[in-house]
């Protein structure tokens, strides 16, 4: 089912939220990062190759983008990226306790108000495009 195509009102809505989260201030490097790990968790391939593609155009290497998944274990990463990733992975998760204060109070450490607002937004969103890709079986082109 192409989604666009049938509810176009409702997909122009979500690219709408999607273009204020990249006007927002969070660095686009760490919105790429969440978008990426969330992806991973969702099994979402469609948006895991659009957002590693997306990384690699705003500076991302391959060695980090590599390294994602086990970003604990990985030098590679800054204190201020592991705190969004953390949140990222609490969110999508979502366990029986949703985001710990020792999760929060990490992301609150590292960002500013609003690059907390554009992380809450980022991993909301991309939460929001794994659950269309994932059960929709979105495929990246083959090229």
């Amino acid at each position: 089912m192409k989604l666009a195509e049938v509810a176009p009102e409702l997909y122009q809505a979500w690219f709408a939220a999607e273009g204020a989260i990249r006007r927002g201030p969070l660095d686009p490097v760490v919105r790429e990062l969440v978008k990426i790990r969330a992806s991973q968790i969702n099994g979402c391939v469609y948006c895991i190759d659009l957002h590693t593609t997306d990384a690699r155009l705003a500076g991302e290497t391959e060695k980090r983008i590599f390294q994602l998944d086990a970003w604990r274990e990985s030098a590679l990463y800054t204190d201020a990226e592991r705190a969004a990733l953390a949140y990222a992975e609490a969110v999508t998760k979502l366990g029986e306790h949703g985001v710990s204060d020792a999760v929060w109070a990490d992301v609150e450490k590292h960002f500013d108000e609003g690059a907390r607002a554009g992380l809450v937004g980022v991993t909301a969103m991309i939460n929001l495009w794994n659950r269309i890709g994932v059960p929709l079986r979105m495929q990246p082109d083959a090229g």
